[in-house]
């Protein structure tokens, strides 16, 4: 008789992350949302929540990233799907795409990159869905 797999329950995991622009500003650049993956984690899913809609005094773009700087959103100016409507959106890893989902490499923490302008205004949720199979 041939050995069992090993069961993990617990492979799949979210995380969420909040960018807003009244804790965090709107500078052009990088700005760390303060939620990390760990290493190794295999990204399958990601949606994001417009709760504000992002504003800028400028053609800003949001790109939002993990282990690459697009890799959940690319840099997509503001008047433009996702930003500018509230409610939910998928990003680019998902379920059924299977080409587009990525392993991290090292920790990584979820970064919101404002490029163009700077944002004025603006409050958005990312929920990202991976696995983490510690006991293969």
């Amino acid at each position: 008789m041939a050995a069992s797999s090993i069961v993990n329950l617990e492979a799949m995991r979210c995380v969420a992350a909040r960018y807003d622009f009244a804790v965090h500003g709107g500078a052009v650049g990088a700005i760390g949302l303060r939620v990390s993956l760990p290493s190794g984690a295999v990204v399958v899913n990601s949606e994001l929540r417009v709760r504000t809609a992002p504003t800028s005094g400028g053609s800003a773009t949001i790109a939002l990233g993990i282990e690459g700087a697009a890799d959940i959103v690319a840099a997509t100016a503001i008047g433009s799907a996702p930003w500018s409507t509230t409610g939910l959106k998928l990003g680019i890893p998902d379920f059924a795409t299977v080409a587009d989902q990525f392993i991290t490499t090292a920790v990584r923490e979820i970064t919101a990159t404002i490029g163009t302008a700077a944002l004025t205004a603006g409050v958005f949720d990312v929920y990202i869905w991976y696995v983490m199979n510690e006991v293969a």
